[in-house]
């Protein structure tokens, strides 16, 4: 067989194959979540979102609403390195951001069942 032929009959069934993939996981929330800042992300923002008093405050002087928070954790970079990974119960993570040319630090503590928004500032860095 021609390498013509064998180059048709492969790119064939690799459409073949990409068509039914698109069929089967279309409409579904498949996601390739593997790097562990994006584990942790969308372990936080699987869960209901609380705020403590220190970041209500610090949300309502800067007039924020809770999408921007959404936001800002869904897209920051987890500071593993000031995190307290360590704990049993509940973690404590720092996520850094930048909004409106800003850098912010939010500390998020994520539990099993809920996530609490502890502390959010803006950095000088």
């Amino acid at each position: 067989m021609k390498f013509i032929h064998r180059l048709g009959y492969y790119l064939g069934g690799f459409a073949l194959g990409l068509l039914l993939l698109l069929f089967f996981l279309n409409g579904k929330d498949a996601s390739c979540d593997y790097g562990p800042n994006a584990r942790t992300v969308k372990n936080i923002n699987s869960k209901p979102l609380f705020y403590a008093d220190k970041a209500s405050t610090f949300i309502s002087t800067h007039t924020l609403d809770s999408l921007t928070i959404t936001n800002l954790i869904k897209f920051g970079n987890v500071d593993f390195s000031q995190s307290k990974t360590k704990i049993d119960s509940c973690k404590v993570y720092h996520i850094e951001n930048i909004y409106k040319e800003r850098n912010m630090t939010l500390k998020v503590k994520n539990c099993d069942s809920i996530a609490t928004l502890l502390d959010i500032k803006y950095t000088n860095i």
